[in-house]
């Protein structure tokens, strides 16, 4: 489909031409495995010549869910995975081994934060992190045996938009591979892909599927670095399951309408808290693409607010620890998604007790911002 806008991609993602059946919605192939007339056709399969045979190993509806990322971010291939921390750690491990050695932004999420400090420990793989922000100490954290720079698009909590290129400009210098997580802009609003860069994962969980009612993970890149990572989440039983894959691809249908009105609300939210007295201040991303700068919306109040009234106030909206869904939520990093990070960290990131992520949802931009200003006011000491 040469030529033809994100819009019209992101609906025509199905196995259209690909079944002897000609239903409209590609069925759901809840299946563990796939049964075989005779053993030559067993056979075929280990030949190359038929596609499935044990949904751990692949399944219509993953690889269809793996194309359509693929396609939406301009890469090769796409592999489906069963959240978006198990498609991390693949492409990990699919670049880097025993006795490496990662240089990571240190504004990560507190998952990939912990996967990356802790876990890989156990696989032998060290990992430094540096503010991504400052070039010259991303150049001074590699090593004889670095494989890989590791970052995101819009980091989580406080919004600062990755300068890609220059990632890309460092890791192509250094002949390292460069991974970014790219959940927070979706292939929407950037397509890191397309600058250069090997590995992108989405926690598809978030704004791809869209409706917070699955947990899913993608990773696109090349057909060799897909390869690789599609064998490391056979061998791990990180694959998805065909119905969460079927609702992640019914999600993506939606994507471009979804982050749109997302987008317009959440830099209209952005623009009305600046002038908020009792904000310390808003976190928003300026300029990160023509589409727009993203959903979510960090701030911190100021010490006048009682957070825990503030939080027992909203509402309507909802406290969850996630994002992306298409109602308006809050979450607080102090206590859910940066919980576990160290101490030194949260200090040199600014976690505190006041800090507020906000993802933005598609209902009437007003009343997001009217009710969240009621909360405010209901919290002031």
């Amino acid at each position: 489909m040469r030529d033809v806008s994100f819009d019209t991609l992101a609906v025509h993602q199905s196995l259209k031409g690909k079944s002897h059946f000609t239903s409209k919605a590609t069925p759901i192939y809840q299946t563990s495995s796939f049964s075989f007339r005779n053993l030559d056709e067993l056979e075929s399969y280990f030949e190359g010549e038929t596609p499935y045979l044990y949904t751990r190993y692949g399944n219509p509806n993953t690889d269809e869910l793996g194309s359509a990322v693929a396609t939406l971010e301009g890469a090769e291939s796409g592999v489906a995975a069963s959240s978006g921390m198990s498609a991390i750690l693949a492409g990990i491990l699919a670049v880097a081994k025993n006795g490496d050695h990662i240089v990571a932004c240190d504004d990560l999420y507190g998952g990939t934060y912990h996967l990356l400090d802790a876990e890989l420990k156990n696989f032998g793989i060290a990992v430094s992190f540096v503010s991504f922000g400052n070039e010259q100490e991303i150049r001074e954290a590699i090593r004889e045996n670095t494989k890989l720079l590791y970052t995101e698009t819009i980091t989580n909590p406080f919004l600062r938009a990755e300068n890609i290129k220059k990632l890309v400009d460092i890791a192509r210098e250094h002949s390292l591979f460069s991974m970014v997580d790219n959940t927070f802009a979706t292939p929407y609003v950037l397509q890191p892909y397309k600058d250069g860069v090997d590995l992108v994962v989405h926690s598809a969980t978030k704004y791809l599927g869209g409706h917070s009612d699955v947990s899913a993970g993608v990773i696109a890149g090349s057909e060799t670095l897909i390869q690789s990572v599609r064998q490391k989440i056979i061998s791990l039983g990180a694959n998805l399951s065909p119905f969460e894959a079927w609702l992640t691809c019914r999600g993506i249908k939606t994507l471009a309408l979804r982050m749109e009105k997302q987008n317009q609300n959440a830099q209209f939210m952005a623009d009305q808290l600046k002038q908020n007295a009792n904000i310390n201040k808003v976190y928003f991303p300026e300029f990160v693409s023509e589409k727009g700068n993203g959903a979510i919306v960090t701030i911190e109040l100021s010490s006048q607010c009682d957070i825990r009234t503030f939080f027992a106030s909203l509402g309507w909206i909802k406290i969850v620890p996630s994002l992306g869904g298409v109602e308006t939520s809050v979450s607080y990093p102090l206590g859910t998604s940066h919980r576990n990070l160290p101490l030194e960290a949260q200090e040199k990131l600014g976690i505190n007790d006041r800090v507020i992520r906000i993802s933005v949802g598609i209902e009437s931009s007003k009343e997001i911002v009217n009710q969240l200003l009621s909360a405010i006011e209901a919290s002031l000491i």
